[in-house]
């Protein structure tokens, strides 16, 4: 079992599904006696814009910094999305570009191909919200999304994915189907998964 969570929010409206699944699992371990706590980013102010790449530096604004500092307290993550255009939001994808930089996240090697991942020991559950169906998902788009952030992202910092839930088709679902997936994810956080 974890010992500190962090549940990430990743949808940019505060009022969407997503979010309701964060403040289900959150409650399921806050229930449960688990450390938990949360970044909204639907909340934070910041440029999600790498504008110089690593170039030339940007500085961190204040909610990247504190986001930072709840990453690293953190042993396991949980990123709560929506699947858009087979991939995460792009105020997720600014969120990693801005603040899984090099020299927090990980770190180039000199002379070298290799890198340090930075983050190593950390575990990761992503509770994707789609209204592609899941055989789709798998069959047609071959969970390209999925592979982005497990692999490209994820494990490239270090961080061990051990979870992958897709809550789909999420577009026409019953009441009764939400209240069913918020009851699942309160489970998730209660077991600290």
């Amino acid at each position: 079992m974890s010992s500190n969570i962090l549940v990430v929010n990743g949808h940019p409206n505060p009022e969407s599904f997503c979010a309701a699944l964060a403040a289900s699992y959150i409650q399921g371990a806050a229930d449960h006696a688990a450390a938990v706590q949360m970044i909204d980013l639907s909340q934070l102010q910041f440029d999600p814009v790498l504008k110089y790449g690593y170039r030339k530096s940007m500085d961190l604004e204040e909610d990247l910094q504190q986001a930072q500092k709840l990453i690293s307290w953190a042993d396991h993550i949980v990123f709560i999305y929506p699947n858009w255009w087979g991939s995460m939001p792009a105020i997720l994808k600014g969120f990693f570009d801005r603040t899984f930089m090099p020299g927090f996240a990980f770190k180039y090697r000199k002379n070298s191909a290799y890198w340090d991942k930075l983050l190593s020991g950390k575990s990761a559950h992503l509770i994707i919200t789609s209204d592609t169906p899941g055989w789709y998902e798998l069959l047609v788009n071959r969970r390209a999304g999925q592979k982005v952030m497990i692999r490209n992202i994820l494990k490239f910092c270090g961080i061990s994915t051990k979870k992958v839930t897709q809550l789909s088709p999420v577009r026409g679902s019953s009441e009764q189907q939400r209240q069913k997936w918020l009851a699942q994810v309160y489970q998730f956080g209660a077991k600290r998964v």
